[in-house]
Parts: C-alpha cells; sequence; structure tokens
C-alpha cells in the first residue's frame, strides 16, 4: 500500500484489507490526501468503476470516524436509486466505524429518519428536493443537525453543472453554509463524475462565488480494453413512407429486432433507446419474440415513468446475475447505479451527446473485461422523394462522429453555463422567503446574486423579478421592508411539488389490479378500449377515472407505447464539425499508432460510402448552399444553438425556413436571395439573442417561467436557444 494509505484511519484500513484489494487505484491515493486536509475543494474524473466513490469516502471516513455528534458527510445524488445503492455499498464500511448512514428521500424508511432526527451522526445520502425540504421546513433542525458538517460530496456531477438542477443545489449549498455560519470557513465540496468537459472550468461551478480552491484530481493512468462495432439496417420504403401504419410491430427494420434479440439472449445487456416510447415499443417486441419462441422472457423496459417496485425488479435481476437480463433503458441506467456485470452496451440510434455515449459505454466491462459498445443505426431506404438528411445518411455520420470524438479526441461536451436561470432564481427567491418567514430584498440579491450561483444576474434585472412576483402576489412587502409570500406564492411553496425545479406534471397512474405499474403524463391520457404498451407489455384500457387520475388497464395483444415529453437535446458544435471533417476526408476510422482501426459492418460501410458520393457529388465540401429545385438547403456543420440562430434570421426577413438534423430548408427561393438575407441581417448591428427571442410565441421552458415577466423570460430564452455572435462569424466566412 501507498504511504497515502497509512493516513486513513485503521478501522478505514482494516475495511479496505477486507475488501483483498493488493493496492489503492491511483485517484484513491491521490485523493487522500487533499480530502483530509479538508481546506480544498476537490474535483474527481475518473472513469466508470474507476473507484471515485472510494477515492472521497476513504478519507472522509476517516475523517469524521472519531466524531461523536453531529452529521460530518452530506452525499448528494441526482437519483434515488443511486442513494440506495450506495447505502447498500457503504454497509460494511458503517458497520465497521459504528458510523450510521441514512438514505433520506421519499421512499426512505421513517424508522431511519427518526433516528437520525434524534441522533444526527454519521453520513446522510440525500436528493436535492429532499435537502430543500429539509431547510424549508426544519432549518433550525438542520442547523443544529449539520453544525459539524465537514464534507459535502455530489455525486454524478456532470448531471447538473449547466441545469436548473444544478442551479438550485449550489444556491442550497451556500444557504446551507450561510444557516451554519461557514461563509467565513466554507464546507469543502467534492464532485465526482466520469464525463466532465473542460476540467479546468469546472470548478466555477463547483462554487460559483470562489471562495475555497479546488485540487483536480484527474484517472490518467488507468486503460482499458474498448469493443465497439457499429451496426447499419435499412429501414424498407414501404414503413418509412407509410406515416398511418397500424403494424404493431415498431417501424424498425426486421433484422434489427432479430439481431437484439440475437445478440441479448443468454446474457445481461443495457440497451439505450434514448425515449420512453422508443423503450416500450422495443421491450414489448423482444417480450413478443421470447413468447413466439417458447422461452423465458428476459426483456424489460426501465424508464423515469415506470414505478419504483418494476424499476428494483430490473436492477435486482441485473445484480444478482442468476437470470439473463436485459434492460431496455434510457437515462435512468446510465448513471453509476451498481448493476452487476453487464456483457454489453447497445445503443439504438445515436445517443444525445458524447458524454452520454461514454457513460453508457462505461456500463460494461466493470469487473475487468473490456467494454463492449454495440451501435445499431437504421437509415432510410433512398427514393425519389428522400430528402437531403437521408441521403447524407446524417444518423450513421453522427454515430461514427461521436465514437471518433470519444475515442480519438477523449472530447465531451462542456457545460452552457452562459445561461440566467430566472425560473430557479424565482423559485429559490420563495425558497428563501419560506425558510425565513420573510428576508430583505437586499439580503436576498446578496445571498442570490451577488455572493451565490446566480452571478450573472443584474441587480436590474433582479429588481424587475421582484417587482414582477409582487405585481402576481407572489411575494408582499411589509412596512419595515421585508419581502413575505403573498397568497399565491404561500400556494405555490405550500403544494408538495414545490422542491423539484424541474418540470413535475401530474400523471395518471396505470393500474392492474391492485398493482401500480407507473404514471404517464396527462397529456397522454387515453380512451378505454385502446391498446397501449406499457413496462414492455402490452394492455387494454378498461376504465378512466379522471378524478383519481387512474387508468385501469388489463393484459392484451397489441397496442402502441404513448408519447412522453422531455426526451429531446440539444447537438454541439463540435458534433457536427466532426460530422463534416469525416465526410470531407472520407474517412471515419481512428488511428491507433500506424494503423486505421476500423469499426463499421459492411452496411454502415455501404451508407457511409453513400453518404460521401452524395457530399461529394454536391460540391459540399467548399458550398454551404446548395439548390434543390426551388428549395435552398443550408448546411452550416454547427450546433443547434447557432443552426437555430441562421432560422430566426431567415424567419425575421419572411422567408419560409424550417430545420432538420442541422440542415435549415428555405423554400420558394434561390441561393442568392438566402445569402443576401443573410448578410443584410447585421446591417444595421448587431441583432442581440434577446431580440430574435422576442419573436418567439411559446417561450416557456422551465418549471416556473410562467411566473416571470416577459423582459426576463425573453432575455433568457434568448440565451438558451440562440448564439447571435457564431451565426456572424459563420454568415462572414459563407456568404
Amino acid at each position: 500500500m501507498s504511504n497515502a494509505f497509512d493516513k486513513l484511519h485503521p478501522k478505514v484500513q482494516r475495511w479496505v484489507y477486507q475488501q483483498g484489494w493488493p493496492s489503492l487505484r491511483e485517484i484513491q491515493s491521490a485523493a487522500i490526501e487533499p480530502i483530509l486536509r479538508g481546506n480544498t475543494d476537490v474535483l474527481i474524473s475518473a472513469s466508470t468503476a474507476a473507484g471515485k466513490t472510494e477515492a472521497f469516502f476513504l478519507p472522509a471516513i476517516s475523517a469524521i470516524a472519531n466524531q461523536e455528534r453531529g452529521i460530518g458527510i452530506l452525499y448528494i445524488s441526482p437519483l434515488k436509486a443511486l442513494i440506495n445503492d450506495q447505502n447498500r455499498r457503504l454497509e460494511t464500511m458503517s458497520d465497521l466505524l459504528g458510523l450510521p448512514v441514512t438514505p433520506w428521500h421519499g421512499d426512505s424508511l421513517q424508522s431511519k429518519k427518526k433516528n437520525l432526527r434524534a441522533t444526527p451522526l454519521g453520513v446522510v445520502l440525500i436528493t436535492p428536493e429532499s435537502l430543500e425540504s429539509l431547510i424549508i421546513r426544519e432549518p433550525g433542525w438542520v442547523a443544529s443537525a449539520f453544525a459539524e458538517l465537514q464534507y459535502v460530496v455530489i455525486d454524478e456531477f456532470h448531471a447538473f453543472i449547466g441545469t436548473e438542477r444544478g442551479q438550485q443545489l449550489m444556491s442550497l449549498l451556500h444557504r446551507l453554509e450561510q444557516l451554519l455560519n461557514r461563509l467565513k470557513k466554507p464546507i469543502p465540496r467534492i464532485a465526482l463524475s466520469a464525463t466532465l468537459g473542460n476540467l479546468e472550468s469546472v470548478p466555477a461551478s463547483l462554487r460559483p462565488n470562489g471562495t475555497m480552491p479546488c485540487c483536480i484530481i484527474k484517472d490518467a493512468g488507468t486503460t482499458s480494453t474498448l469493443k465497439i462495432q457499429i451496426k447499419g439496417y435499412i429501414n424498407p420504403a414501404k414503413l418509412a413512407d407509410d406515416e398511418h401504419d397500424t403494424n404493431d410491430k415498431l417501424n424498425e427494420p426486421s433484422n434489427l429486432i432479430n439481431d437484439l434479440f440475437k445478440f441479448c439472449r443468454g446474457g445481461n445487456h443495457l440497451v439505450f433507446a434514448n425515449s420512453r416510447k422508443r423503450t416500450e415499443e422495443l421491450t414489448a417486441d423482444l417480450s413478443d419474440m421470447c413468447e413466439e419462441q417458447c422461452v423465458p422472457n428476459e426483456f424489460f423496459a426501465h424508464h423515469g415513468s415506470l414505478s419504483k417496485e418494476l424499476r428494483q425488479d430490473v436492477e435486482k435481476r441485473l445484480q444478482q446475475e442468476q437470470y439473463p437480463t436485459t434492460a431496455i433503458c434510457t437515462m435512468t441506467l446510465e448513471l453509476g447505479i451498481d448493476i452487476g456485470k453487464v456483457n454489453t452496451v447497445i445503443q439504438v440510434t445515436p445517443p444525445h451527446s458524447v458524454s452520454s455515449l461514454r457513460q453508457r459505454m462505461g456500463r460494461s466491462g466493470r469487473r475487468g473485461g473490456p467494454s463492449t459498445l454495440r451501435m445499431m443505426i437504421s437509415e432510410e431506404e433512398i427514393t425519389q422523394h428522400s430528402d437531403i438528411t437521408s441521403k447524407l445518411r446524417l444518423k450513421t455520420i453522427q454515430s461514427l462522429a461521436m465514437i471518433r470524438l470519444l475515442i480519438s479526441s477523449k472530447w465531451y461536451e462542456p457545460a452552457d453555463t452562459s445561461l440566467y436561470h430566472f425560473s430557479t432564481l424565482l423559485h429559490q427567491v420563495l425558497a428563501i422567503i419560506g425558510q425565513w418567514g420573510g428576508v430583505r430584498a437586499e439580503q436576498l440579491f446578496a445571498i442570490l446574486c451577488k455572493d451565490g450561483p446566480f452571478n450573472k444576474v443584474s441587480a436590474s434585472d433582479f429588481k424587475s423579478l421582484l417587482i414582477h412576483m409582487g405585481k402576481t402576489q407572489l411575494i408582499t412587502q411589509l412596512g419595515s421592508g421585508e419581502l413575505t409570500l403573498g397568497v399565491a406564492g404561500e400556494r405555490i411553496v405550500g403544494h408538495y411539488t414545490f422542491y423539484a425545479v424541474f418540470q413535475t406534471p401530474e400523471e395518471y397512474r396505470i393500474v392492474t389490479g391492485y398493482k401500480t405499474l407507473g404514471t404517464i403524463p396527462v397529456d397522454s391520457v387515453l380512451l378505454p378500449g385502446q391498446h397501449i404498451v406499457f413496462g414492455g407489455k402490452r394492455w387494454k384500457i378498461k376504465d378512466v377515472d379522471t378524478q383519481k387520475k387512474v387508468i385501469m388497464v388489463e393484459h392484451s395483444k397489441g397496442g402502441k407505447a404513448p408519447h412522453f415529453d422531455g426526451d429531446g437535446m440539444s447537438i454541439h458544435d463540435a458534433i457536427r464539425q466532426e460530422m463534416f471533417t469525416i465526410l470531407k476526408e472520407a474517412e471515419y476510422r481512428i488511428t491507433v499508432g500506424d494503423k486505421k482501426v476500423d469499426f463499421a459492418d459492411p452496411v454502415i460501410k455501404s451508407l457511409f460510402a453513400e453518404a460521401v458520393t452524395y457530399f461529394n457529388a454536391a460540391e459540399l465540401t467548399n458550398n454551404a448552399f446548395l439548390q434543390d429545385e426551388s428549395t435552398v438547403h443550408i448546411l452550416p456543420w454547427l450546433g443547434d444553438k447557432t443552426t437555430n440562430t441562421l432560422l430566426a434570421l431567415l424567419n425575421r426577413k419572411d422567408f419560409k425556413a424550417s430545420v432538420s438534423a442541422g440542415v435549415i430548408s428555405v423554400t420558394q427561393t434561390s441561393i442568392d436571395e438566402v445569402k443576401m438575407a443573410l448578410k443584410g441581417s447585421f446591417e444595421h448591428g448587431i441583432i442581440t439573442e434577446t431580440e430574435l427571442a422576442q419573436n418567439v410565441l411559446i417561450k416557456n421552458i422551465e418549471k416556473y417561467d410562467e411566473y416571470l415577466p416577459s423582459n426576463l423570460l425573453t432575455l433568457d430564452y434568448g440565451a438558451k436557444a440562440f448564439d447571435t455572435k457564431a451565426a456572424l462569424n459563420w454568415i462572414n466566412l459563407n456568404t
């Protein structure tokens, strides 16, 4: 063992020996000294299953091993399932040291919460929403119970950066330090993640006010074997063109479904399908194949709308490795829940991001074996009606680009930290007032903006927010000058959904007999007699109780999955630029030493050749505009924010323009007219993102957007959707 190992508490050392580890891993040794020092934040970036959790807990538990009162470690996770998993993993260590570990979320045992309330001690595992609830409802107990807090650790930190939930979390941690009178002596924050782009910029997201230095620990020495293959499929034109197909089977090539069945039968696998609807459809078709072949079902759906019991059943099957199990899943199994040994990870359709692809790939090969990733991409059969995105085979090219960025460049998407998050700011204003009862405006600004995470918000914009909140009765001002909750504010803060800053629409429960299968959004409610797919099985709707919001179902044949919202994500500039490079160079293979590694099957090679042929024939290497009869196609090869900006500029000039897969199509025009319009867009000065957002009719995206004044909503939406500087640069280079 290393010299760093000697600094651990003797009982922690004994626990390490009991695990049979010959030595600590590189990041585990490197993390001991800075964490024990307790005067710096720490960022630990390493691949999945590289021992990040132990890298934190070994020294942190050593530091609190002799602490006799008060909670010493606050562990924050984006998922309740991950909390339950960490609770299991810490059980033997906590028993050895006699330190309690308490999971604290909506599904946790009340007896454990009661014990912690009576005797605060040890480690608390919590979600941001549960922490928000505690601080608002029991600030006195929190101040007492966390008085001796030594560490805050945030797991899967990449899932928080740049999101409204991340802003809430940073605000919560700042408020916690204020409550504990620790602003001048901050509590060290430790962030764990496998996929963080631009590491040097991450400390600013971990502690926005920069009051503590940050030590970055990166696992550079660990190498792993990767096995990657991308397989292609052709979707027959008769299926691709038939939008009214009533067949219960997926509109997928049958050989894709057959291959999934063949690859997965008899082992443990994860199949990522990107959307909950597609997850349900794939699971149902694969389960049907098991029934047709008279073999036990091995295919199970796993997504956020399923009941906790159904999700846990799948997780247990994977952990126990007793029965072959394939989980068809969304992002719910992307994060670090222990699911045992997974043979392969299969991605059906391109993933949303390179970061997501890396996270998913790391779910296999977790016990010494190689990480194995299969990508299965279906493209439409080319016909006379095929559009430019099909002819360029953009799903295939995007998949190839993501693999190259992942393997060759080791690149991940950096978080977008340019956003204002006014919706979350409004939420935090209400939360702080709910916590204290009354607060002065200047105190709110100092806590949230001047010294807190909303440092992009100016004093004038904050004042505008408070004035509007007063007009809408969210808050009211007393004669003493303090702000308190208004009638509308009390109603919102008092509702059980308040603690989450993300959208939590009312949903209908799907029930069979006395068993709840899960929930679907209210806009997906169906009628009695209809057939649906849910939980990977087929059901017939018996009855719909609109008052109780319950859908009663029974087993049946047929049906399609209901629609779920919220599965789309934005594509980064770097991905589309890599796609352009691949087509321009007619080369997708990865260079390893003096060799080119090929990871494509014959169908993908054929699809790639088709794309390159069309790319060259259309002379797209040096030309971003293509005339197709009376339609002009624009190919910026840039991310969605820039592409959306170009689209908005054209719409301001009254062109009929639309965008698909990063390609803008403008009808009833010519290239010269389009170029002239784009050139003239900035002739009277720079158009701001806010100006473009003014023309967008529906700007509500985040949970409390409806309560924002129009000027702040427009400012926020513009920052999210557009990038006028990048668009102007592109126009100057291409027109």
